[in-house]
């Protein structure tokens, strides 16, 4: 049995007068310009609220994109999202004189939000010596508990994950571990059992594919279906070489894995055509429209498996949900999975966007997380989780 704790829940805890580093996950797409109110922001707000009312003094701790990236920004709209539920501070700073006042000047009850973690390289690469990380350094002293609630970040080594839990008494938080009761259910599960995968990531499913052997039917949808096919030879035309300049390369493993698994690709695709919606056959390509969607045909075969599962696993969505002509797809295999009797568990920041995004209800459980949730269901260590199992029960920095 997966334990749904892998450190004692701070719930037992005397948080009052004591200075709290809260680490959640707020990334969140970024439309026109603006940061959404994303499912990740609105669960966090209240792990948030309810440290406040056991008067802690809170520093949360986040990121937001990476660097370069055209959603790599600082956390002040986040902070203003966040206060519209419960007063939060934004404080443009993580390690200087600011920060620092702004944390030893806190009330309990209060709480305020650090600048994005990724503007210092020691966040996604701490030094060995944990002396050297300015991050760690600077913050830890100041603080009496460490809380982990980012579970969908616990599969990187960063310093906000796995390197203050060596120097302070590190919980894990009310998301984390709903996250892992929820992963539980995949100890035995009922059949027949569907996954299915969408995004652009194909590591990421090949891995869980190949450490389980308990799973009936496996459907490819999104980049991630679209690499299946091409990886067995297929040519879309523009659409190959929009994926090749993704990295999404033909993979003789996964060649021999579809194979291997019977896994399910997509038989006909919806493409842009003048900003319209024109559904094309495999047998029409290759073709000069790019792909935004799964078409027809496909959805009525991959919504059939689905309505005789008894369990259901979805990572990552069919298609370019954000654009009216291209929901489809993903709003069909979405609302058949919520009508569904199954235990049904979704996953993966765009997932739970897009549920957000058209108020779908029915599902049994959804994941916050995408590559934390996939290797943990592979069975891989998660570097979050195992430093929370070994943290010290005093602070050791502390001045």
């Amino acid at each position: 049995m997966i334990k749904t704790s892998p450190h004692p829940s701070y719930k037992n805890i005397d948080l009052k007068n004591k200075v709290v580093l809260l680490r959640v996950d707020l990334n969140s797409p970024i439309s026109e310009g603006k940061v959404e109110l994303s499912k990740r922001i609105l669960e966090h707000i209240k792990t948030i609220k309810t440290l406040k009312q056991k008067k802690a003094k809170l520093v949360v701790l986040a990121h937001q994109g990476r660097k370069g990236g055209e959603d790599f920004t600082n956390l002040k709209e986040h902070a203003d999202l966040i206060s519209k539920h419960t007063s939060i501070k934004y404080i443009p700073d993580i390690i200087g004189k600011i920060a620092k006042e702004a944390i030893i000047k806190l009330k309990p009850g209060q709480a305020i939000l650090l600048e994005n973690l990724r503007f210092f390289d020691e966040e996604k690469k701490p030094p060995k010596d944990i002396k050297q990380n300015r991050i760690v350094m600077s913050l830890a002293p100041l603080a009496d508990i460490y809380v982990n609630d980012a579970f969908s970040n616990c599969h990187r080594a960063h310093t906000s994950m796995a390197e203050f839990p060596k120097v302070l008494p590190s919980y894990a938080g009310p998301l984390l571990n709903k996250e892992l009761t929820a992963l539980s259910k995949f100890d035995k599960i009922e059949h027949p059992a569907v996954f299915i995968f969408g995004g652009a990531k194909p590591e990421e499913p090949m891995n869980l594919i190949a450490s389980r052997n308990d799973v009936d039917h496996t459907l490819c949808c999104g980049l991630f279906g679209q690499n299946c096919l091409t990886s067995q030879g297929f040519d879309f035309g523009a659409q190959s070489e929009y994926l090749k300049n993704r990295g999404l390369t033909p993979n003789k493993k996964l060649r021999q894995m579809i194979k291997k698994h019977n896994m399910k690709t997509p038989v006909d695709f919806a493409v842009k055509n003048n900003n319209k919606r024109l559904e094309l056959k495999l047998n029409q390509f290759p073709s000069t429209y790019e792909i935004f969607d799964i078409g027809q045909e496909t959805i009525e075969n991959y919504v059939k498996i689905i309505k005789n599962a008894k369990t259901i696993f979805l990572k990552g969505t069919p298609g370019s949900f954000e654009d009216k002509n291209f929901q489809k797809g993903t709003l069909s295999i979405l609302n058949a999975i919520a009508a569904s009797k199954a235990y049904s568990f979704v996953g993966g920041g765009h997932t739970s966007d897009a549920i957000l995004k058209f108020k779908i209800k029915g599902f049994s459980h959804i994941c916050l997380s995408g590559g934390a949730m996939l290797n943990y269901l592979s069975k891989k260590k998660l570097p979050g989780l195992e430093a929370l199992k070994n943290a010290p029960k005093v602070n050791k920095l502390k001045k």
